[in-house]
């Protein structure tokens, strides 16, 4: 093993220009850790976030960031059985507690590690640790959503969506999503009931239509904004509201009171069983990651950029980057 690795390092806080390619130490590694040889990383909208200087009080420069990881562990701590040399995993690097994934090398405590998918890439498997992660406590830990009933999940074709419609659908739940018209067919083909071409229909308006008036149980908020402040008007009695975006002002409840919702913000925790339940339902063919762009490690501003700016293009899934190789696939612009 080298003393050195290739990483982006985000030197300041702001556009997609801050990364660096460089040439860092490889982290020693702990009793209960291992040292993995990333073969793949992806983009989420909290790198972007990361990046632009959201959250600078957690993030001393210069930082490696980045949430997914997907490779072969490479070296093992005096104190870890559960995993040996040579062994595929996937996991979410610990949040905010040091390095992160846009490097060749990790060092993750093992107990947020997981046994790597078998019939996956691992630029597939690298696409569904953070949003896996988070649409399993979404779904299972706070809304609890139940067979047979009826969840709203808004922007089905993105990063997040194209899980969140798999992995509601394997739970056995009515599945209703919003999506611009040219992305009906693609997310229908994930599982989704019925789409709502958001540009052409009112969501409120939209499931009062398609449930008879009685509102959906859960409602799964990636978008946040107006989005967020009006999911109570589409609830049904008792019904649960999760959203992963944080609240830029006070939110008018009153609706919700009527309805006695509850409400819950998910900042995703890591750990081994989410991620195995995970494995559990992609090697039975009921979740299939989708990525809608592959970049090498060293273009990841312009991975970045594709993300920020995902409406600008046909992007459907995640912004996947090929740590071990050269990997280039890009979405077409939008006309």
């Amino acid at each position: 093993m080298t003393d050195t690795m290739k990483a982006i390092v985000l030197t300041r806080f702001g556009g997609a220009d801050a990364f660096e390619l460089r040439d860092v130490p490889v982290p020693p590694v702990g009793p209960r850790q291992v040292r993995v040889q990333v073969h793949a990383t992806a983009v989420n909208p909290l790198d972007y976030q990361i990046r632009r200087g959201d959250y600078t009080d957690h993030v001393p420069l210069p930082a490696i960031i980045g949430h997914d990881v997907s490779g072969v562990v490479a070296e093992v701590g005096s104190h870890v059985s559960e995993f040996g040399i040579g062994d595929e995993v996937y996991y979410t690097p610990q949040i905010f507690q040091g390095p992160g994934s846009y490097a060749e090398q990790h060092v993750v405590d093992v107990d947020v590690v997981g046994r790597k998918p078998a019939n996956i890439s691992h630029l597939e498997a690298a696409s569904l640790t953070l949003v896996g992660g988070t649409v399993w406590e979404a779904f299972v830990t706070r809304a609890q959503l139940l067979v047979g009933e009826t969840i709203l999940i808004h922007g089905g074709a993105g990063g997040v969506g194209t899980i969140a419609i798999q992995v509601a659908k394997a739970i056995g739940a009515r599945v209703i999503t919003t999506a611009r018209r040219h992305d009906h067919d693609f997310v229908r083909s994930l599982g989704a009931d019925d789409v709502i071409d958001f540009a052409a229909e009112d969501y409120v308006d939209a499931v009062a239509r398609l449930t008879g008036g009685t509102g959906a149980n859960v409602i799964f908020d990636t978008i946040g904004g107006d989005t967020l402040t009006r999911s109570p008007l589409a609830l049904a009695d008792l019904g649960r509201v999760v959203s992963l975006v944080d609240i830029a002002q006070p939110q008018n409840l009153a609706a919700a009171w009527g309805k006695n919702a509850a409400y819950h913000f998910v900042f995703t925790r890591q750990n081994r069983g989410k991620l195995d339940a995970l494995t559990n339902l992609i090697e039975r063919g009921l979740v299939k990651p989708v990525i809608g762009a592959t970049l090498p490690l060293a273009r990841m501003g312009e991975a970045h950029e594709l993300l920020e700016n995902g409406s600008a293009y046909e992007l459907r899934g995640k912004v996947a980057i090929d740590v071990a190789g050269d990997t280039v696939v890009l979405p077409r612009r939008r006309r």
